[in-house]
């Protein structure tokens, strides 16, 4: 396990396209998951500790933030040759076993988390109604190695002021995690 930065998309980035299957073999696009008031995109896998430590508390902000009109989005771009706990049908089971609310699709060439930049997981985007990009970084800065709770707190701060019209902090923390198992 390489402890990777996110590399921090500039903020006002076009959120870029894709149309991908999700666990239930469907292809979603980001136009068709998109929501009007906040899109979250995050990159995890099934098999990080940095996402096994946050996943039962970001399942359920995304459940309270889907009540609020807020779109979460996972993405999974590792290399499943490599990483079979990555694979698609592992994603059903890691899905359905930490009671997702959101789409987990899988981006098999890795051209999504390229056009994203992004470097590790759980990496997170956040995309106002027009789609530009107004946060990226940490859900929190709890990590396996800190005692710090996970609470979201970076995320949902970002997410609350989205929603509330008012202005996000630009001074913003990158994730940390595993790098992207890159072919």
């Amino acid at each position: 396990m390489a402890l990777t930065p996110s590399t921090m998309l500039p903020l006002g980035t076009p959120a870029p396209a894709f149309s991908l299957p999700d666990t239930n073999g469907a292809i979603l696009s980001l136009d068709q998951l998109r929501s009007e008031k906040a899109t979250v995109v995050m990159f995890i896998c099934n098999h990080c500790p940095y996402v096994l430590h946050i996943i039962e508390k970001l399942s359920h902000v995304a459940s309270e933030y889907k009540k609020r009109g807020v779109q979460f989005i996972a993405i999974n771009s590792n290399n499943v040759e490599k990483y079979p706990a990555d694979s698609p049908e592992k994603m059903i089971e890691f899905a359905g076993q930490h009671h997702f609310s959101f789409p987990y699709l899988f981006d098999e060439t890795q051209e999504v988390a390229r056009n994203y930049q992004a470097a590790c997981t759980p990496d997170f985007y956040v995309f106002d109604r027009d789609l530009l990009c107004v946060y990226r970084g940490r859900f929190d800065d709890a990590t396996p190695g800190n005692k710090n709770p996970v609470n979201g707190y970076d995320l949902c701060l970002a997410l609350d002021n989205l929603l509330q019209n008012k202005a996000i902090d630009e001074n913003q923390k990158p994730s940390m995690g595993c790098n992207i198992k890159w072919k």
